[in-house]
């Protein structure tokens, strides 16, 4: 990307004196947003169609979560865990009411979500004088960067170096309900799914092979765990994406697009496993905040109408049919994918991080999916003039090949 802004520079090169060279962020700094739009040191005008990796589910600088985050900003910003706070209670009993939960716990992130629901799920089975600590998760999957969770995780580049890593974890073939019964015992504790496989290249899980999987889970006693990290809170065009199947899970956690941009995780479960996560046995010091809880009760009570989740598949349809257009038009992707307003076009041969400078460069944000794939997980609101002239800009870049 030409670095072309002074104001950019002069911030970047700061980032690269002080920061961890863990990421490799764009050459713009953004300054401000609102809605699906984002301007730069520069003021140059970026559309936002990746919105942060699925976690701006409202777009950015919502009135609504303005409010409510400056209403509790003036009343309580942390108490500890000592004392509960009104907005985690009345988050908790949202949820509750609107999914199969009974019981919630509140962390900061998806990694810190999962962390939780492995810990209930061989905790659960202790309690009942059961040996079972095996895992199993599933190839190219995605559950976070912890150690626990890149062991969890399909992607053997997101595990070199940080060996040894947490035991018992054993990787089944997505929707090959065989693979499973293959690796499946009375040792198993819990089998983790994503309902998309956003990471991988958003991979929608078959009903029939979800459906098998329950029933596996239950002749055998052992949880089903949903990470919905990504794929909830109306990513999918549902709620969550467990209510586009015929079945419940055990156990899910929730983090990205619930707080619209505060962090904050949840893991959700029943009552008849509650109890495992007993007092003491598990903590988080900043969980349950009272302002991510108060932003987040209001996230949810905004994406759970049925109207607005409608008008997320019909938004999917839009960008689909578009995406569509463009790659008959440009010959540049060999396949899109979508599940809501998650969507991944593969890309032929571009590398996708070199396609990813060119968008910048054309006024787009946008996420890959490895070296080969472009991902749009934009705000669940976004207008369709956004849309459109998001995908103008696409258009754009793709020229420039």
């Amino acid at each position: 990307m030409k670095k072309n802004n002074n104001n950019n520079i002069k911030l970047k090169g700061t980032y690269e004196e002080v920061m961890m060279p863990n990421y490799a962020p764009a050459d713009f700094i953004p300054d401000r947003a609102l809605g699906s739009r984002v301007w730069d040191k520069n003021n140059k005008e970026y559309i936002d169609l990746g919105g942060g990796i699925a976690v701006n589910s409202l777009g950015h600088s919502h009135p609504i979560l303005i409010k409510e985050l400056n209403e509790q900003a003036n009343k309580l910003w942390h108490t500890s865990n000592y004392l509960a706070n009104e907005p985690a209670i009345n988050l908790a009993k949202k949820l509750t009411d609107l999914t199969f939960a009974e019981k919630v716990y509140f962390s900061n992130s998806g990694s810190e979500a999962n962390e939780a629901a492995i810990k209930i799920a061989r905790k659960f089975h202790h309690d009942r004088g059961e040996n079972r600590d095996e895992l199993i998760s599933f190839e190219n999957s995605f559950h976070g960067r912890s150690l626990l969770n890149i062991s969890l995780g399909g992607s053997e580049n997101h595990k070199i170096g940080f060996g040894p890593l947490v035991r018992g974890v054993k990787h089944a073939k997505y929707n090959d309900i065989s693979s499973v019964e293959s690796l499946i015992s009375n040792k198993t504790a819990a089998i983790i799914i994503e309902p998309v496989q956003g990471e991988a290249g958003v991979y929608e899980v078959d009903q029939a092979f979800l459906k098998s999987l329950r029933e596996l889970c239950d002749e055998n006693g052992t949880l089903l765990i949903m990470d919905e990290v990504q794929s909830g809170v109306g990513r999918m065009g549902y709620l969550f994406g467990y209510m586009k199947y015929d079945i419940e899970p055990d156990i899910l956690t929730s983090a990205k697009g619930l707080g619209g941009g505060m962090p904050i995780g949840a893991t959700l479960t029943k009552n008849n496993i509650a109890p495992s996560l007993s007092t003491g046995t598990h903590g988080s010091t900043f969980g349950g905040n009272p302002i991510a809880c108060a932003v987040s009760d209001k996230v949810i009570q905004i994406v759970s109408d049925p109207t607005f989740l409608n008008e997320v598949k019909q938004k999917e349809k839009l960008m689909m049919s578009a995406l569509s257009d463009m790659a008959t038009n440009t010959k540049v992707f060999s396949g899109i994918r979508s599940s809501g307003l998650w969507i991944c076009c593969d890309i032929k041969e571009l590398d996708a991080f070199e396609l990813l400078d060119r968008c910048y460069e054309n006024g787009l944000i946008l996420v890959t999916a490895g070296n080969k794939a472009l991902r749009f997980a934009p705000a669940l609101n976004i207008s369709e003039d956004d849309i459109s002239e998001g995908l103008e800009n696409l258009t754009k870049a793709l020229n420039q090949i």
